[in-house]
């Protein structure tokens, strides 16, 4: 049986034991925890339960950046795939996968295909890079081949090529950042493509959130659902760092957790457990690793846990979609916000073509924000910059309460800065403020 659908005493006991098990391969294996179960006098015999986690300290990114290789639990012989993922510091941090590493990454993203209803009868048109050592698009095709599904590996960007292939191969199901859909069905409309009534029938959104925190969907996915109804949409949450991602059911009440391969704990400013239901930073344990398993690492994320059984079925619990980036918090003339929050009401603004958002420290040393937007074209001439811009902060204020700076740049200005030449994802967030 899924260990997914048992009950949720089956399942503590469960990852428990799973706990145990990564707990002897670290001591064993790995340099960076050997070091630190030492340091701080940590007897892994003692930790026999998921609530003994809280004996052991935390790992961040910068652990990882500093100390690479300690973190390493296999033969260099061993790693076959090479990842990056970004740090702290300026430079990315390097991850390595094992074969059984490779594996376990087809095992979890074919258990989140299954959760958004995929079968090995689907057809998913795959846009997002395989290269560039992006570690997502690789998972998910290896997962497409797990479940047995067909696969189109046409890449992100290119609304021309993406509708070709669309309208050549027919698939029900794409996977992508959800605002390529808006480029996607603007590319539609001008272009006399039936999108509506097309071989679409699901949209897996990546890189995005597409849900406010009660699940009802956000400015963006309401804006998705407006323009294509028939198509059914599905969030996802994952990160290199957890060699796993997080899928919605086809209730849209979360991302489900897979019990066999995470251990998710929520915790607050004080370093200690929140209730369930409350938001605070997720810190996860990966199970199963082999080359670089993580203990109680800080992902920065922040979530809630969802522990009531899902409509589907499922005991496991659930993630709420995520509220920001604790890093990226911003305090806006006494409102506390983060940037998916402003990109929701952009994106929900048919005038803004593009856009990239600042923060800085004022000479206050409060939070000063700057959006700053390219223009759609065929907006243009139908209203003067000065009403757009006092258009969009009414906008700000009735959504977030408090309005940002907002200054209108030529398109390919925005785009520039949106995809610089070593990116994998859009930059649409820069922090420059001295922390």
């Amino acid at each position: 049986m899924d260990i997914e659908f048992a009950s949720v005493s089956e399942i503590k006991a469960f990852q428990e034991q799973k706990l145990r098990e990564q707990l002897g391969y670290l001591q064993s294996n790995s340099k960076f925890y050997q070091r630190l179960f030492q340091n701080n006098g940590i007897d892994i015999n003692t930790i026999q339960t998921l609530e003994d986690l809280q004996k052991i300290p935390f790992t961040d990114k910068s652990d990882l950046q500093q100390f690479s290789n300690d973190f390493l639990c296999c033969k260099k012989q061993d790693i076959i795939d090479y990842v990056t993922t970004s740090g702290t510091l300026g430079e990315p941090v390097t991850f390595c996968c094992s074969e059984k590493d490779l594996q376990r990454l087809a095992f979890n993203e074919e258990k989140s295909f299954k959760c958004a209803g995929l079968t090995k009868d689907s057809v998913l048109q795959l846009m997002t890079t395989l290269d560039k050592r992006f570690m997502a698009g690789m998972a998910y095709f290896i997962g497409l081949r797990k479940l047995g599904a067909g696969v189109i590996r046409v890449g992100n960007g290119i609304p021309e090529l993406q509708w070709d292939t669309i309208l050549r191969i027919k698939p029900d199901a794409v996977m992508c950042v959800p605002s390529f859909i808006l480029k996607l069905i603007e590319y539609a409309e001008k272009n006399n493509i039936d999108y509506r009534n097309s071989s679409i029938r699901k949209i897996i959104g990546i890189g995005e959130g597409l849900r406010n925190q009660d699940f009802t969907l956000n400015l963006l996915g309401q804006r998705i659902h407006d323009k294509w109804p028939e198509v059914e949409l599905y969030a996802t949450y994952s990160s290199t760092e957890m060699s796993a991602t997080f899928s919605e059911c086809q209730y849209g009440c979360g991302g489900h957790v897979h019990p066999e391969l995470i251990i998710v704990e929520i915790i607050g400013d004080d370093g200690k457990p929140v209730p369930d239901g409350s938001h605070g930073e997720v810190v996860i344990t990966t199970l199963g690793v082999e080359a670089m398993p993580l203990l109680r690492f800080k992902t920065g994320d922040i979530a809630a846990k969802i522990v009531e059984p899902c409509k589907c079925g499922r005991s496991s619990y659930r993630l709420t979609p995520l509220l920001g980036r604790k890093h990226n918090m911003i305090k806006l003339k006494g409102t506390t916000l983060y940037p998916p929050a402003i990109y929701d009401v952009l994106d929900n603004t048919p005038q803004v073509a593009n856009y990239v958002v600042y923060v800085r420290t004022s000479d206050a040393g409060t939070d000063d924000v700057i959006v700053r937007i390219g223009l759609n074209d065929k907006y243009i001439g139908d209203i003067s910059e000065q009403t757009l811009i006092k258009e969009l902060k009414n906008r700000f204020r009735a959504r977030l309460r408090v309005a940002p700076n907002i200054e209108i740049l030529p398109v390919d200005v925005i785009s520039r800065i949106n995809f610089p030449a070593k990116s994998r994802k859009p930059i649409k967030f820069i922090d420059e403020r001295s922390h």
